[in-house]
């Protein structure tokens, strides 16, 4: 069993021109992808144990990391703009990074929150929520 350190992943989104951002660089932590499955009870009277199928998904998954305001490329321009964006936006996380063969997760998204923090003696840094629109495909990197 091989253990994978984080510095290789990345996490790429489209800004509101619809160019695919790489995040990675100002990115100190993805959680929540490729998120939580709802299952729906069909257990019926007389089953021996719990039944279920599967239901919809409704994915939400968190960025956190170290502000820049690059004007044209940096963290608070792509997300602080995809905050107000009026249509969903492609993503892909590489959680082992982008060669050949690791897993990828993409799919489309809504920024429903991009916070920043301030605090003295420390770096400024941010939070993003973003709630997948559809679901989260899961795919292997190609060559």
């Amino acid at each position: 069993m091989a253990f994978i350190h984080g510095r290789a992943a990345r996490f790429r989104i489209a800004d509101r021109d619809g160019v695919m951002r790489d995040l990675s660089a100002y990115i100190t932590e993805v959680r929540g992808l490729p998120g939580e499955r709802s299952l729906n009870n069909v257990t019926a009277l007389g089953d021996a144990g719990g039944r279920f199928k599967p239901g919809t998904e409704a994915v939400k998954f968190t960025l956190r990391g170290l502000f820049e305001d690059m004007a044209a490329h940096g963290v608070d321009a792509v997300l602080g703009e995809l905050r107000y964006h009026d249509a969903p936006s492609l993503f892909e996380y590489a959680p082992v990074g982008l060669a050949a063969g690791s897993v990828r997760y993409a799919g489309k998204c809504w920024v429903t929150a991009y916070e920043l923090r301030s605090r003295s003696g420390e770096q400024v840094s941010w939070e993003a929520t973003l709630q997948v629109e559809g679901v989260t495909g899961r795919t292997e990197n190609e060559d």
